[in-house]
């Protein structure tokens, strides 16, 4: 991909376990992006459609291979995502014939590893997603609480644990998670006054030794089929209950990912990643 100066852009269209990205290049001319485009461009029935909406840009900080924006769908900045970090980390190890990159964000450096391919043939990358931050001031919420019980919830969702990733999360433990209307609930815990900078909802379920079962509600994107910050939320949290230890499997509706917090307090994301197609935005589009 190449950037682009007049309004018509290449993309390529991206997903990690479903969650899905329209990838646009910007390192070689900046691109005019108001949040009106950004919106016009994940609309699923008038744009291309997406999850996120990524743009790439050269990075500030001397270690980074490159600068990784993540747009919601409703046109606002997130912080972090790591299955968008997983395909744009592959996408430069493929453009550099190297299997290790770092991808800044407004969040930070993220390191990220080719590990293999998938049995399907995907390649799989491992990326460092940094500190789990667990005060309450970090994650942020209201007011000074414990952050393995928080004191907020609506209905059959209770008593998360709140977990900041990059973005914020709260993860709830259910017993049944086919029992939650998630549609229902995400987005009004998302906005509750609880988060002053609203918070992506998980809903967990442990399905067995060192596995979780997860559905998120996500700050901005509403229900996604994936959500890699979610998925290392909810290891966080369930080693923090004691529901597993400190590496699990989170099942997804399209696959897995294999999470491990660290001694140091980072988590380790692992899963696969896949090119679903290349295109052009028309002009207008982005009139």
């Amino acid at each position: 991909m190449t950037g682009a100066t007049s309004l018509r852009m290449p993309f390529l269209k991206m997903h990690g376990l479903g969650n899905d990205f329209v990838v646009l290049d910007a390192r070689s001319a900046a691109l005019e992006l108001t949040s009106a485009r950004r919106r016009a461009i994940a609309d699923r029935r008038l744009g291309v459609g997406c999850d996120q909406l990524i743009v790439l840009e050269s990075p500030t900080d001397r270690g980074a291979d490159v600068f990784m924006r993540i747009y919601n769908p409703d046109g606002g900045e997130a912080g972090a995502c790591g299955n968008a970090t997983r395909c744009v980390a592959s996408m430069l190890m493929d453009e550099r014939e190297t299997d290790q990159v770092t991808v800044q964000t407004i969040s930070g450096l993220l390191e990220s590893q080719k590990t293999g391919r998938g049995t399907n043939g995907l390649p799989v990358i491992s990326v460092d997603m940094g500190p789990a931050l667990l005060d309450w001031r970090d994650i942020p919420v209201r007011e000074a609480c414990d952050t393995n019980h928080m004191p907020v919830g609506l209905g059959l969702l209770q008593d998360p644990v709140g977990t900041n990733m990059g973005n914020p999360h709260a993860t709830f433990f259910v017993d049944d998670l086919a029992a939650i209307p998630l549609a229902e609930l995400g987005p009004k815990l998302e906005r509750d006054p609880f988060f002053p900078e609203r918070a992506n909802i998980g809903v967990a379920q442990r399905v067995g030794e060192g596995r979780l079962r997860l559905r998120v509600w996500e700050r901005g994107a509403g229900l996604t089929l994936a959500c890699g910050s979610g998925a290392c939320a909810a290891v966080v949290a369930a080693s923090r209950r004691g529901l597993v230890d400190r590496k699990a499997e989170v099942l997804l509706e399209q696959g897995s990912l294999a999470i491990e917090w660290l001694r140091d307090g980072h988590v380790l994301m692992t899963g696969g990643v896949a090119v679903a197609f290349k295109g052009e935005l028309d002009d207008s589009l982005l009139a």
